[in-house]
C-alpha cells in the first residue's frame, strides 16, 4: 500500500508540473496527450482533486466567440488552435423556410486526446456538440423555426460559445458548482470557498454565542436587515448574485412597528403556504423563530440601525400604507437581473456577456416560457415600448432598431412601472420604496429608481448609524472585533466593504460597473 500511496504522489506532482507547464509541442512535433487529457482515467481521489485546482464553477459558463454566417468566422478553441466557420443556407428539405448548414473546420490541436464542447444559438434555438478529430464537421439544421429566425440568420447569422474548459474541465467545473446548491457541509464549504477565491471575502470565525442575547426594545421603524445564506438552493443562488454584484449579503428585510409599538418585519422574498415568493409583514417573534430554527441556510444577519437624524425624518404612518399595500403581491422577479446590468460590458465576470445572457434567456425561454416572461420578457418589452413580444422577437426588434441586446439590458428600469401581476420589487428594492414613501430620499426621490438598486448599493447609503456609541450596548458585545453594525447570527463575522458611505444623487446606481474582485466604482455613475 505504502509503495501504491507513494507512485501516486509521485504521479500527482508529476501530473501538477505537467499540467501548469506550457506542453503543447516538442521540437515541433505535437505531443500524444496532454496530461490533463488522461487524468479521468486515474482513480477519483487522484484526479478530482487535480481537476479542481485547475478549473472551477466559473469554467461552467460558455465564452462567446463570435456569429457564423456567410462570412467566415475564425477563433482560436481549448483544444483546436485553429477554427472557422461558416454558415450555408439551402433548402434541401423543400421547406417553406429552408434551413441550412453549419461548417466547422477545426484544426491544429494541442494533443491527440482532447477535444473542444461548442454551444450553438439564434432567438429561437439552442444547440450543442463536440469535436475530437481534425477535420470539417457540419451541423445540419434542417428547417428553420419561422420566417423571423430565416430573417434572423441571413442578417445575423448563428451564435457560436466555447465551453473554455474543454470537456473534462466543465464536468469538473459541474462537479465544483452542484454543491452550492445542496443544503449539506460540503454545500457550505463549497460556497464559502466560492466566495474567497472569487470576491476574497474571508469569513472569520465570531466568538461564541453565534445567536446575539439582545432585546427588540433597541430596534425601531426602518432599520434595515442583512442577510447572506451560504448552503442549499438560496444559498447557493446568493452566491453567484453576491458574485456578478459586488454584494456581501444576499437577502434583505426592514424592521416596523405599529401604532402600539409591536415590532413588525417587511420582507419581500417570503414563502407563503403555497410554496410562493412573496411580499410579506410578520411578528417579529416568528420571523425571527424562523430563521432561528427553520432557515436550513444557515443565515448570517445583520441589524442596521438608521442614524438618528434619518429615523427621525422617517414617516411611520407613509411607510406602513406603503407596505400594506404590498402585502401578498408577488416577489419582483421582473426587475431582478436589470439592478445588476447598467453597463455594456462593465459588469459581466469572464466569461459572462450580454450575448451569453441572451442565450441563457433563448433556453429558459423555450423549456419554461411561463416563468421567462415572468423573469425577464415583460421588462424588455417594456425597455421597448411594446407589448406582448416574446423574447425571439424582442431581440429581431432590437436589431431592426439599429441597437443593440446589451444597450436594451443597461436601460434603467422604473419605480413607477406596472406589470402584469402589478408592481415589481425585489427584496431591497422593497424596502427603498418604503425608505421613499417614508421621507428617506427627501426632494431626490423623483429622480432616483431605487430598483436600480442592488443590496450593496443599499448597505452603502449613508443613511446608518456613524456614532459607535450610541448602538445598543449588546451590539457586538461578545465579540473583540467590533463591527460598525450589529451582528444578531451567524458562525463567521459578516463583511459589508462600503458599508454607510455614499450620499444620494440624481440618478444614482444607474451606470454602476461591478466587476470582481475589486468591485470598482466611479463616483457619481
Amino acid at each position: 500500500m505504502a509503495v501504491i500511496l507513494k507512485n501516486h504522489s509521485l504521479l500527482i506532482t508529476f501530473l501538477f508540473l505537467c499540467c501548469l507547464l506550457p506542453w503543447r509541442q516538442i521540437d515541433g512535433f505535437k505531443v500524444p496527450f496532454h496530461p490533463k487529457d488522461i487524468l479521468p482515467f486515474l482513480p477519483r481521489q487522484v484526479s478530482w482533486p487535480i481537476l479542481n485546482s485547475l478549473h472551477s464553477a466559473v469554467n461552467l459558463m460558455p465564452t462567446f466567440v463570435g456569429v457564423a454566417s456567410n462570412n467566415i468566422l475564425e477563433w482560436k478553441g481549448a483544444c483546436f488552435y485553429k477554427n472557422i466557420a461558416w454558415l450555408e443556407l439551402h433548402n434541401k428539405s423543400q421547406s417553406q423556410f429552408g434551413g441550412g448548414t453549419l461548417h466547422i473546420k477545426v484544426s491544429n490541436a494541442h494533443s491527440w486526446t482532447c477535444m473542444d464542447l461548442y454551444i450553438f444559438a439564434t432567438p429561437y434555438r439552442v444547440t450543442w456538440d463536440y469535436y475530437l478529430l481534425s477535420r470539417e464537421h457540419t451541423l445540419e439544421i434542417e428547417e428553420w423555426e419561422s420566417q423571423a429566425e430565416l430573417e434572423y440568420v441571413k442578417h445575423k447569422g448563428i451564435s457560436v460559445f466555447l465551453m473554455q474548459a474543454g470537456m473534462l474541465g466543465t464536468l469538473s467545473a459541474l462537479w465544483d458548482v452542484l454543491p452550492l446548491f445542496t443544503n449539506t457541509g460540503w454545500g457550505e464549504n463549497s460556497n464559502i470557498g466560492f466566495l474567497k477565491k472569487h470576491m476574497g471575502t474571508s469569513f472569520e470565525k465570531r466568538p461564541q454565542p453565534w445567536v446575539t442575547n439582545f432585546t427588540t426594545d433597541d430596534i425601531h421603524s426602518g432599520d434595515f436587515l442583512a442577510l447572506s445564506k451560504i448552503r442549499g438552493r438560496w444559498g447557493g443562488f446568493e452566491t453567484l448574485e453576491k458574485w456578478v454584484s459586488g454584494a456581501y449579503a444576499g437577502h434583505s428585510a426592514v424592521c416596523l412597528r405599529d401604532s402600539e409599538g409591536k415590532l413588525w418585519v417587511g420582507e419581500s422574498g417570503n414563502e407563503n403556504d403555497k410554496g410562493e415568493d412573496v411580499i410579506a409583514l410578520l411578528p417579529w417573534e416568528e420571523w425571527w423563530e424562523f430563521e432561528l430554527t427553520k432557515d436550513d441556510s444557515n443565515p448570517h444577519i445583520a441589524l442596521l440601525p438608521l442614524h438618528p437624524d434619518l429615523r427621525a425624518k422617517f414617516n411611520e404612518t407613509a411607510a406602513w400604507e406603503y407596505a400594506k399595500s404590498m402585502d401578498g403581491q408577488p416577489y419582483g422577479y421582473h426587475n431582478l437581473i436589470f439592478s445588476w446590468i447598467d453597463t455594456i460590458d462593465g459588469n459581466y465576470p469572464s466569461p459572462l456577456d450580454a450575448h451569453l445572457v441572451a442565450s441563457v434567456m433563448t433556453v429558459w425561454n423555450q423549456l419554461q416560457p411561463a416563468y421567462a416572461s415572468n423573469m425577464w420578457n415583460e421588462a424588455l418589452n417594456k425597455r421597448l415600448g411594446t407589448q406582448n413580444l416574446s423574447l425571439p422577437d424582442v431581440l429581431v426588434e432590437v436589431e431592426k432598431r439599429g441597437s443593440s441586446f446589451a444597450e436594451l439590458l443597461t436601460i434603467p428600469e422604473q419605480d413607477d412601472w406596472v406589470y402584469s401581476d402589478g408592481k415589481s420589487t425585489s427584496c431591497v428594492a422593497f424596502i427603498l420604496e418604503m425608505y421613499k414613501e417614508a421621507g428617506l430620499f427627501g426632494e431626490l426621490a423623483s429622480s432616483i429608481q431605487v430598483t436600480e438598486f442592488t443590496i450593496k448599493d443599499a448597505y452603502s447609503l449613508k443613511f446608518f448609524e456613524t456614532n459607535s456609541s450610541r448602538l445598543p450596548k449588546w451590539c457586538n458585545a461578545d465579540d473583540s472585533v467590533k463591527l460598525p453594525f450589529c451582528q444578531i447570527r451567524g458562525k463567521y463575522r459578516m463583511e459589508l466593504p462600503g458599508y454607510n458611505s455614499m450620499d444620494i444623487y440624481p440618478y444614482m446606481n444607474e451606470r454602476c460597473p461591478s466587476m470582481p474582485p475589486k468591485y470598482y466604482r466611479p463616483q457619481g455613475c
